[in-house]
């Protein structure tokens, strides 16, 4: 349904359903709030536009939330396996690991759509991105978003978690980041 979207500008159908999901996407936000991608985003609005910042960046922070939420993440790997983007099996996974294979099956969906899946592929990226994303997760007007991911974090946490997660980002290697169970 998607692909009809971004293949065709009149495609009716596929357009219905993205403005649905826009609609879902937009309620969700009003009753559980967002997660890292959206605050990272705004960090980013020099090079990218907030949707292109989130949908770059919500690979990586599924890897980061996936042991708290992963009955969410066994839905979306639902989804990914039907479409083909991800493995069969991959419903069978848990905890950091289903995290990566849905991470890993969303970066082939957005490769499948000629979609950059690093920061490192975005012209005029640099490592000052990073440190601004990192400053403004420290603000303490943010502190509520912090707490309110699916894994909470403190402004202590930031660099520690949302650092590699920047990184991975950057670099498209999810093993930088870390969960915080570990």
């Amino acid at each position: 349904m998607t692909l009809g979207a971004a293949a065709g500008p009149l495609a009716v159908e596929a357009r219905e359903a993205l403005d649905l999901a826009t609609d879902l996407g937009g309620y969700t936000i009003m009753i559980g709030g967002t997660n890292g991608a959206h605050l990272t985003s705004f960090s980013l609005v020099d090079i990218l536009s907030h949707g292109r910042a989130c949908a770059i960046m919500n690979p990586y922070y599924t890897v980061l939330f996936a042991p708290a939420i992963q009955q969410l993440f066994t839905l979306a790997a639902d989804i990914f396996e039907a479409a083909g983007y991800a493995p069969a099996g991959t419903t069978q996974l848990t905890g950091r690991a289903l995290g990566v294979a849905v991470a890993r099956a969303m970066m082939a969906f957005q490769e499948h759509i000629g979609f950059p899946t690093r920061l490192a592929d975005v012209p005029g990226f640099s490592d000052g991105h990073i440190a601004r994303a990192l400053a403004a997760a420290k603000n303490p007007q943010f502190k509520s978003k912090l707490e309110n991911m699916p894994a909470a974090l403190s402004v202590e946490l930031v660099d520690e978690y949302m650092g590699p997660v920047l990184q991975a980002a950057q670099t498209g290697d999810l093993a930088l980041i870390r969960n915080l169970d570990q």
